[in-house]
């Protein structure tokens, strides 16, 4: 029985992780790059109202962070790497993130309202 358990484990785990993984990868995404230190493109346009991903990826063999005052969000980005940091639903507007390593490098999320919605 205990030898049974002990297989039955890993499996039960990977399924877990496959149904929450698919749960998050089916909304909206987009992408963000730090290259040389700078954010590519230094302005992200989201949907208002939504729950997004942003899927940071660091080129740079050097760790950055994405840190923002604004989204409430920091997060380490290792070198040739990337992290998913997910922002939202927020209203209409602009939020400022930086790398808080490098002041100098920094963006803004905007956060667009749907004009189907007017």
């Amino acid at each position: 029985m205990k030898i049974r358990l002990r297989l039955l484990l890993p499996a039960v785990a990977v399924a877990a992780a496959v149904v929450c993984g698919s749960a998050r990868a089916d909304g909206p995404k987009t992408s963000l790059v730090i290259r040389n230190q700078q954010f590519i493109p230094p302005v992200v346009n989201i949907p208002a109202q939504t729950k997004i991903e942003i899927v940071v990826r660091n080129e740079d063999r050097m760790p950055a962070e994405f840190e923002s005052y604004d989204l409430s969000r920091e997060i380490v980005v290792p070198g040739l790497s990337a992290v998913s940091v997910y922002v939202g639903p927020l209203p209409a507007g602009r939020y400022r993130f930086f790398n808080d390593f490098n002041h100098a490098a920094s963006g803004w999320v905007v956060s667009v309202p749907d004009p189907k919605s007017r």
